[in-house]
């Protein structure tokens, strides 16, 4: 008997070993949004953007480090971007054409493909930890509006003031766009014009699960209640057990083209490498419609892009080396291993 249980012991130790031996370098790659124009770019604003972003894949890689599953690190991540206002997500949101600020939030979790999502949520100070009560809290994937604020309370998730949300430079975006407006001009700023701004993670555990996370502000001068990519599962947020996205871009040519959802089945089903699924859809199927932006992608392997077809992106990535690594613009080499 004591022989068999000297057996058994063994082999627990040794499947326990086999075990470690299999588990997953844990990577966190996270995102500020696409669309960024480098000549408009301040030195002190790039300098603040690059800190804060390091710190958001700290906070991040910190829970991974910890043991802690894929869901931790990017909720983590996003909630530093949130709030801070240089993104267009909680703190540093964009105005609607009636001057609210109107917020939407998805996560994912790759390994059970749970998802939840909020959207036009005007008091949620974080937004991403609303989506993940959804997730794990009620029966369903995305609330809205009032119900979701009534969920919030709820569940204990911080609401402020709408005032919490404005900043000057945001309000003055708008009041250009409302002059542009009234004078039928096009918009002349980018970021209004192609509807960007969005913070996103995705990361990888030890346990080798995925999960995704994306949070926005929505687009300048929006009207109607409109709703972006961001949190409609399969357009701006999506992941699996072989892949995970976040996109920024122009919301509407991501709902069309399902991309976080068909860069993920390109991975998982096409057996294509990540590189390639994401290029395919980010800088090929979205801009033949007509519309850009970027994304991140992580595979179940560690494996990631950063794929954009604007000026720049804010993102960065951290892994083995536990050093975070940021870059903003498409010649940098520094978020890309």
């Amino acid at each position: 008997m004591k022989l068999r249980q000297r057996l058994l012991a063994a082999t627990l130790v040794a499947f326990g070993a086999a075990a470690m031996s299999h588990a997953a370098t844990p990577v966190l790659v996270i995102h500020g949004g696409a669309g960024v124009i480098r000549k408009d770019m301040n030195p002190a604003t790039e300098k603040a953007i690059r800190a804060k972003l390091a710190e958001a894949l700290r906070h991040g890689y910190a829970e991974l480090q910890a043991g802690k599953p894929a869901l931790d690190a990017v909720t983590a991540a996003i909630t530093v971007l949130e709030d801070d206002p240089h993104f267009n997500a909680g703190k540093g949101a964009v105005f609607t054409h009636d001057g609210k600020n109107e917020l939407d939030a998805a996560i994912m979790d790759g390994a059970t493909l749970r998802a939840g999502a909020v959207a036009n949520v005007h008091h949620v100070k974080n937004p991403i930890l609303l989506a993940r009560a959804v997730m794990e809290h009620s029966p369903h994937v995305m609330l809205v509006g009032d119900g979701a604020e009534a969920f919030a309370r709820q569940q204990g998730i911080a609401l402020v003031d709408a005032s919490y949300f404005r900043t000057e430079e945001r309000w003055q975006q708008l009041q250009k766009a409302l002059q542009e407006d009234a004078a039928k001009q096009p918009h002349a700023d980018v970021e209004t014009a192609k509807h960007f701004g969005t913070v996103g993670a995705v990361a990888l555990d030890r346990q080798g699960h995925l999960a995704a996370g994306t949070s926005t502000g929505g687009m300048t001068d929006k009207r109607w209640g409109r709703v972006g990519d961001s949190p409609i599962i399969g357009a701006g947020t999506y992941a699996n057990a072989k892949c995970a996205v976040s996109g920024t871009g122009w919301g509407e040519f991501y709902i069309r083209t399902v991309a976080a959802h068909t860069i993920c089945m390109r991975v998982a089903e096409m057996g294509q490498p990540v590189k390639q699924a994401a290029e395919d859809v980010i800088d090929r199927e979205i801009p033949a419609l007509g519309g850009d932006g970027g994304a991140i992608v992580l595979g179940a392997d560690g494996s990631f892009a950063t794929p954009f077809n604007t000026d720049g992106m804010f993102r960065g990535w951290i892994g083995a080396d536990g050093v975070p690594h940021v870059a903003i613009y498409a010649d940098e080499a520094g978020a890309q291993p």
